[in-house]
């Protein structure tokens, strides 16, 4: 496979993020409350991928290997609980914007981490991303914005967990086959989700049939896919490009709420997303063989 089929596989990852707040926003109107969505999501999803897992090609692990796993889909979980703590206090279109802080929070653990200095395509790529992100969250021609500590801090500790969880997809056990990986890693953020917000709405059947074809849609694009999707291409366009890429998300949720939710977008916005889309590009133009050597 060629290097930028990798790096469309990782954009798509990062769009199949964007595709959730628009589902989330509708499993709300519906009357479901927080502890049902993200329950649901969680359940399902995992139910998905370990039913694709069981008819794919498997390798033997040992417990340690399983464990690391399972752990590495810790913060995967905990980036959907704080983000969803952060949205009860913050309006969605200021929560994004700490969410998306990612973008540069991928490439500062990158420099500290692995003393890998950023090109200037990456740095002024991320300039271009933070510019185009709030522009398109829409907090410059909105008025009013409320801010809180509390929704602050979640927001930030979201893009953090989120910015690990891309690094562990794309280091933790990546010799097994990427399926039984992130089907594991699935599981752990099961785990991590129940934990935090008891299932207890699982004894209420009515309620689990009402929000099963939410929970089947934000499993798929918010925890199926992602994992996969991240596990087969970050490997090989490692975690700074990698959030780089990721960056599709937000343009992908301004387009959803466009079209479905009817929500309106202005021109800013749009002008936004059009940044996004050209520093993902530009912070992907000129790469060097040193950013695709993470498979070694």
């Amino acid at each position: 496979m060629k290097t930028w089929h990798y790096a469309l596989i990782v954009f798509l990852g990062g769009c199949s993020y964007g595709i959730l707040s628009t589902f989330v926003k509708l499993a709300y109107a519906a009357g479901f409350t927080v502890t049902e969505v993200i329950g649901g999501q969680y359940l399902f999803g995992a139910i998905l991928i370990w039913i694709i897992f069981l008819f794919s090609k498997k390798q033997k692990m040992s417990p340690r290997q399983i464990g690391k796993l399972l752990l590495s889909g810790l913060p995967f979980g905990l980036t959907g609980v704080f983000y969803y703590q952060a949205l009860q206090t913050l309006d969605a279109s200021l929560a994004i914007i700490f969410l998306f802080q990612f973008v540069w929070i991928g490439t500062f653990i990158e420099w500290t981490l692995f003393r890998k200095k950023p090109t200037t395509n990456k740095i002024i790529s991320i300039i271009i991303l933070i510019i185009g992100s709030v522009l398109a969250a829409g907090i410059i021609v909105e008025k009013g914005i409320n801010i809180t500590w509390q929704g602050s801090v979640w927001g930030i500790l979201s893009a953090i967990t989120f910015t690990t969880s891309i690094f562990l997809t794309g280091s933790v056990e990546k010799n097994l086959p990427p399926i039984q990986r992130s089907t594991l890693i699935a599981t752990g953020a099961l785990i991590t989700v129940s934990v935090i917000f008891p299932p207890m709405f699982l004894a209420n059947i009515p309620v689990v049939v009402g929000v099963a074809p939410y929970g089947l849609l934000l499993g798929l694009f918010g925890v199926a896919l992602p994992p996969l999707l991240f596990s087969i291409g970050m490997p090989h366009v490692g975690p700074s490009l990698g959030t780089i890429l990721s960056a599709s998300e937000l343009p992908v949720a301004v387009t959803m709420a466009y079209v479905i939710l009817a929500e309106h977008v202005g021109l800013s916005q749009w002008l936004g997303v059009i940044l996004i889309l050209g520093g993902i590009v530009f912070g992907n133009v000129k790469r060097t063989k040193t950013d695709l050597a993470y498979d070694n």
